[in-house]
């Protein structure tokens, strides 16, 4: 079995863990499952309502401008959270 002595420990074995444990988060960070499937069903919401008839008393079309607000939050949550 290999002693490590203290310089070892400090120079390698602990920055070697710290960057261990940081690593997975930032990965996590930059996967974002969640949002990503939620980006997906509004992608999908936008071409149901896309498709839909049109004539809806407008409401068709305010769901489609709502939609797209939310598209562009998500997709703004996600570049936030990959730079943090």
């Amino acid at each position: 079995m290999m002693k490590l002595s203290r310089r070892s420990i400090f120079t390698g074995v602990l920055p070697a863990t710290v960057l261990g444990l940081l690593l997975p988060t930032r990965a996590k960070a930059s996967d974002q499952p969640h949002m990503r499937e939620a980006q997906e069903a509004l992608r999908k919401a936008k071409r149901e309502l896309d498709d839909a008839t049109p004539d809806k008393g407008g409401h068709r079309n305010k769901a489609l401008r709502l939609v797209n607000q939310a598209l562009e939050e998500v997709e703004r949550g996600i570049k936030f959270d990959n730079r943090h």
